[in-house]
């Protein structure tokens, strides 16, 4: 065959493979969507064990009426989630709590009764409630659960939240952490991303138990990894926590089929501790989570503490779980760069309008404050300064700082812009303090007035001056007081306790806070 002949052949051969990949994704197009080009409705498949939640995109079924995800059938796979655990150690809800002075419990909130809260072509949502009562005793935390997930139509995930409560009279309670677990399976996600710069090929669950053991059971180097490239490094899943304020996204990668499944938290409002506070995100197990709250980095300070028989109720979430797929033929981390735009949207959506629950007020029910944000410290200048890029919130009234320590409220928190301007938006009715604390800029703020928001309120609270604690002019400084570490030199670590991931990221080297000595007092 000549020249021209062999390039016609080539020619022809492309023009084929593309009618017939035209074609293929016009046929999966087919399985989703109608004549009319829009999604097909949710639908809802119920018997006596289970519920089937299916959009044509993804598939979720859940135990009933215990109300653990069982399965997600998306993009081919039958089931992302783990098929060798057992079902309800799969997706679930759990709380770590004590009765005071006893031992911790876990409590797996699992459902007892069952309701379709709401059930049409556009939308489904499910209800498993536990109730408590004191015949129950100390068999499971004292709290009503009330746990709701969400499909609608041409989305391509799950919302989840729940709504916790206590009433008047119960018994005292300590409760350390609440959470959200997934865990994936083991043969297909193996990359895991939580922001830009921390991706990594991660190791098995296989290779942790044949890990050497080091300080402390989660901390492990590993001595036979099944990707001898990991060979000698350390894996610990605190490595992989997040400040709240940055946990938008993360999640895992499966390269065969490149799928992503993604836990996405477009609000702060429900999680403890602030915009600082850290907590895990996904690790070895493939494990995802979604942290309300915990212990972690902080101790007892944030222990959610129950006494006297005070009611309590708090919605958590919603959360989106968030599936995504690409062809075989491109690169398996723009699912990432997907994930990211896909939280963009939900954070641009929230307060959303589509729960059902009363307990989640949408934005028409809330609140708004907006002010600005003035520094006066006659030992830097004699006019009050811009606090610029100051972090301003709402949280529980409180003393100075305690927005650090609280854990059954809602905080809302922004960062304001170069002059000090701040505009909080969609704030739950209720009773606040406003806290700030300015980069640069030794202590914390606190508006002395109460705040209340009534829904639609737009309280204007002018401008503020947050005059920092002195006893006198500055005398030497360590480091910024901007509550990083960013400037302190952190030596590396041993080349044989090394986590690669963290090479040259200085960013990412947790240490000391800065300090600051002004007139006789360490800040």
């Amino acid at each position: 065959m000549d020249k021209v002949g062999a390039s016609l052949l080539r020619w022809l051969t492309l023009l084929i493979w593309f009618f017939l990949m035209v074609k293929l994704i016009a046929a999966s197009r087919e399985v989703f969507q109608n004549e009319n080009g829009k999604f097909l409705g949710v639908r809802l498949h119920k018997n006596h064990h289970q519920m089937v939640m299916d959009n044509g995109l993804v598939q979720v079924t859940l135990s009933s009426p215990g109300g653990d995800i069982t399965g997600i059938q998306y993009n081919g796979i039958h089931n992302v989630l783990e098929t060798k655990n057992r079902e309800g150690n799969r997706g679930y809800w759990d709380v770590v709590w004590n009765v005071p002075g006893n031992h911790i419990a876990y409590d797996r909130l699992k459902g007892r009764d069952f309701n379709v809260i709401m059930e049409d072509e556009d939308q489904v949502e499910l209800s498993f409630k536990k109730t408590w009562n004191f015949t129950n005793g100390n068999s499971s935390a004292p709290l009503n659960v009330d746990k709701r997930y969400i499909m609608r139509r041409g989305s391509s995930g799950v919302y989840l939240y729940a709504i916790l409560e206590r009433l008047e009279g119960w018994p005292d309670m300590d409760m350390d952490q609440i959470r959200i677990v997934f865990k994936l399976q083991n043969d297909k996600f193996h990359f895991m991303a939580i922001s830009d710069d921390r991706q990594r090929i991660m190791p098995t669950p296989r290779d942790r138990l044949d890990a050497q053991r080091l300080a402390y059971p989660e901390a492990v180097l590993l001595t036979n990894p099944t990707n001898t490239l990991l060979r000698g490094e350390v894996d610990d899943k605190y490595q992989y926590s997040c400040e709240n304020k940055d946990n938008r996204v993360h999640g895992w990668i499966s390269e065969n089929p490149p799928v992503g499944f993604w836990m996405i938290t477009p609000s702060d409002e429900f999680r403890a501790g602030g915009p600082l506070k850290q907590d895990l995100t996904s690790h070895v197990g493939p494990t995802t989570l979604s942290m309300f709250t915990s212990t972690h980095y902080s101790g007892k300070d944030l222990n959610t503490k129950y006494r006297n028989g005070k009611p309590w109720k708090k919605v958590l979430g919603p959360v989106f779980v968030y599936l995504n797929s690409i062809s075989s033929l491109e690169d398996p981390t723009t699912l990432w760069e997907d994930a990211k735009d896909q939280m963009s949207i939900e954070v641009n959506s929230w307060p959303y309008d589509f729960p059902q629950s009363e307990d989640f007020p949408s934005s028409n029910r809330r609140g708004n404050v907006s002010g600005q944000l003035l520094v006066g410290d006659k030992y830097i200048s004699d006019n009050p300064m811009w606090a610029s890029y100051a972090y301003v919130g709402l949280a529980a009234p409180g003393g100075v700082g305690s927005w650090q320590r609280e854990a059954k409220g809602y905080q809302f928190w922004v960062q304001a812009d170069e002059e000090g301007r701040f505009l909080i938006e969609n704030i739950r009715a209720g009773h606040y303090n406003l806290y700030a604390w300015v980069p640069g800029i030794v202590g914390d703020c606190r508006y002395d007035v109460i705040i209340y928001i009534q829904p639609g309120s737009d309280v204007k609270l002018g401008v503020l001056v947050y005059e920092p604690p002195r006893k006198g002019p500055t005398l030497w400084e360590i480091g910024i007081p901007d509550r990083t570490a960013a400037e302190f030199f952190v030596p590396d670590t041993y080349p044989t306790l090394l986590n690669k991931l963290f090479i040259n990221q200085s960013t990412h080297k947790y240490t000391f806070p800065s300090f600051s000595y002004v007139g006789g007092h360490l800040y």
